[in-house]
């Protein structure tokens, strides 16, 4: 579980109640079941206007990755690849399908298998970074549908104002019935403005930020497979493993 999907959702909702009622107010004033249903109504109608249905449920669906976190260990997976370069250059490329089956990542074992089979350097690049593209260009469309959502959030937000104040107009000469009105126009735009501002647009951004680490992490899959293609030397990969993740990858075993 990605705990600062969770905690950062909490703790904004919760320091602005705490604020809240810090200065005296009350949780029961702002939930307001008639501006809950306008807003998100709202919001999710507009969403799905806006996007085919495969779009709208590849985007529901991207939306468990906010929540969830995948471990990657680039340190070992810069190992493994060195290691694979050290045994290629030693016994020869031929020698590396024995281990395909034992990799655990199937970009790594798909990437290696191009280079046992003998593809063209080029055909093996030209397709991984098909395949790269493709998969990022598809989750961009699920972090557009938040994004997109968190623009209209705000607007109809407005509108449950606006619809809020008509009713208060209308029951000018009832008093009683002015107050449901008036509260009803303001928390809906506080309902708007913040899911957009606190669920919407930040999971949009970290959906974004998921998506360019793992193509990162694809890349340099890529270009460890495509240097023991082109027999380069495992200490010389190590470095240039190291440059692809920024240094952040930890020094790799030295291959045999």
């Amino acid at each position: 579980m990605d705990i600062t999907t969770i905690g950062g959702i909490v703790a904004a909702f919760g320091f602005i109640l705490l604020g809240q009622h810090l200065e005296g107010g009350h949780i029961e004033s702002v939930l307001q079941g008639t501006a809950a249903l306008i807003v998100f109504g709202g919001t999710l109608g507009a969403t799905m206007v806006a996007y085919p249905m495969k779009d709208f449920m590849g985007g529901v669906k991207a939306g468990l990755s906010a929540v969830t976190e995948k471990k990657v260990n680039l340190s070992g997976l810069a190992t493994e690849i060195v290691e694979l370069a050290g045994i290629a250059r030693r016994d020869g490329v031929l020698a590396l399908e024995g281990r395909i089956q034992q990799l655990a990542d199937p970009f790594l074992k798909r990437a290696l298998g191009f280079v046992v089979d003998g593809l063209d350097p080029a055909v093996t690049r030209g397709t991984l970074e098909a395949e790269m593209d493709a998969e990022y260009e598809e989750g961009v469309v699920g972090a557009k549908v938040y994004e997109t959502a968190g623009g209209f959030a705000p607007t109809v937000g407005i509108l449950g104002a606006v619809l809020g104040l008509i009713h208060v107009m209308e029951n000018l000469n009832d008093p009683s019935k002015l107050g449901g009105g008036i509260a009803t126009a303001f928390v809906a735009t506080v309902y708007g403005v913040g899911i957009a501002n606190l669920i919407l647009l930040p999971i949009a951004n970290k959906l974004k930020r998921k998506l360019t680490a793992e193509k990162e992490r694809k890349t340099m899959i890529a270009e460890g497979v495509l240097a023991i293609q082109e027999g380069l030397n495992p200490r010389v990969l190590e470095e240039k493993l190291r440059a692809l993740t920024g240094g952040h990858a930890a020094p790799a075993k030295k291959a045999a």
